[in-house]
């Protein structure tokens, strides 16, 4: 879904920036001034890049400690107005202000990210009252993209959005966060097995993980795009241990819009009418968009769409393959359609779902109710109570149909998890994909 930001090496070097961009650390409601034109003076910022893991390097759950590298000393680099000076009066901030909360967005100079960072300063997602500082985090080649982004902002006067930071080293830009948004992967290249992408965005992904780990927030949730998503979150969260597996997410909410879109098109209806759908598994072709539990109305679909051929068949397809047809009509990825999916998952975990809906997330098995493998990540039925957690959904009916295909994607992503096995700490890694699954438009 998303630009490639990253590369398969590691390496760092110095980059001559304006002063007024010089390290500053950030704090809630005051930030340290940096008043532009007041020297001519340049620093010199050490830029790191680290994408390559070794299985020695990974961290086991018994015995990891959150550990800052001893290379990681740079601090991200606040922007612009940003970086003025500014203060509330504690009547100010008691009576109108909820406490200043921190979004680190990684690929943050690609397409999807342009979309979402405006929504997010907007305050369309936490909410009018919900002040906002976020951390954008780039690559070195696309340092100049993320002063242009933090340019927009600045330019645009959210009235929330009280902090912008952006850098290069994940260890100095996640520090504290309490959202991650990890959109930034490296796109699947022509002639590219699946197998080697999985294996160089598991780099960027257990890299992530490790900085999440050191200087995070303890509660932070994490929300990961870039792809193969599923297999990206499971390397993040092994990655750190000290952080609960639960907080790791993979977005599957715009195959659930999809779905949605699809059933009220075939119904007549408006797709607000459409409720209790679930995508099942991967975010792959192997996904499974679920009729069976779906509600128009609050009628199971199947008794109001009677096609049971097109709900087995042409739907499902619909679903999987709408990421390439868009692509053929357009000649570019749904960057658009993705950030609002985004703007959604968040929006699920920190507002209550409705009485008897639930909404899609890939989360991490272990303990779930539906006989699914444990130990990795798959798109199951949500429900959240507003606080940024969520549970498992029990009253849902997985029939033949459901459970033969629930149990193809639940084989291939069994599959791609033996085949990261040396970014989880699981010993060496073993590629035996039954085939090649990428959605349209993803490779």
């Amino acid at each position: 879904m998303s630009l490639a930001e990253f590369s398969p090496c590691s390496y760092s070097r110095y980059q001559t920036l304006p002063s007024n961009l010089s390290s500053a650390p950030l704090t809630a409601f005051h930030v340290h001034a940096f008043k532009r034109g007041r020297s001519k003076l340049q620093v010199r910022r050490p830029l790191n890049i680290t994408c390559s893991v070794a299985p020695s390097q990974v961290q086991s759950p018994a015995t990891a400690v959150p550990v800052r590298p001893a290379d990681a000393a740079n601090k991200q680099e606040c922007y612009g107005v940003f970086c003025t000076t500014y203060d509330l009066k504690a009547e100010e901030k008691t009576k109108t202000w909820k406490s200043l909360i921190r979004v680190v967005v990684s690929g943050a100079a690609g397409m999807i990210s342009n979309h979402l960072l405006f929504k997010l300063a907007s305050g369309e997602v936490f909410g009018q009252d919900q002040p906002i500082a976020l951390r954008l985090l780039g690559s070195e080649r696309s340092y100049q993209a993320l002063e242009g982004v933090a340019m927009e902002l600045e330019d645009s006067l959210y009235p929330l959005l009280r902090e912008v930071s952006i850098g290069v080293n994940p260890y100095d830009v996640f520090e504290d966060a309490e959202w991650a948004l990890l959109i930034g992967a490296k796109p699947r290249g022509p002639g590219m097995e699946r197998a080697a992408l999985l294996d160089i965005n598991g780099q960027i992904f257990a890299e992530q993980g490790k900085a999440l780990n050191a200087v995070a927030s303890r509660s932070v949730k994490v929300i990961v795009v870039g792809n193969p998503c599923n297999t990206n979150a499971l390397i993040c969260l092994k990655n750190a241990p000290n952080i609960p597996a639960k907080n790791f997410h993979a977005l599957t909410r715009l195959d659930e819009n999809r779905a949605k879109c699809q059933l009220a098109l075939k119904a007549g209806v408006f797709y607000d009418k459409v409720s209790n759908v679930t995508i099942w598994g991967n975010h792959s072709t192997t996904q499974v968009p679920d009729f069976v539990n779906a509600k128009i109305n609050g009628v199971p679909v199947k008794k109001v769409i009677n096609d049971t051929k097109w709900l087995e068949q042409e739907f499902t397809e619909r679903v999987q393959k709408r990421g390439g047809v868009l692509i053929q009509k357009w000649g570019r990825s749904s960057a658009a359609s993705t950030a609002v999916s985004i703007v959604d998952g968040i929006r699920s975990l920190v507002t209550p779902t409705p009485e008897g809906d639930w909404f899609s997330s890939g989360v991490y098995t272990n303990g779930n109710p539906y006989g699914i493998e444990e130990d990795i990540v798959f798109s199951m039925p949500c429900r959240s109570k507003g606080d940024g957690d969520y549970e498992l959904v029990k009253e849902v009916v997985i029939d033949d149909f459901l459970r033969e295909r629930i149990k193809k994607t639940e084989a291939e992503l069994i599959a791609e998890k033996r085949c990261v096995a040396h970014l989880t700490g699981e010993g060496n890694a073993f590629c035996d994909l039954p085939e090649d699954t990428m959605l349209p438009g993803e490779q």
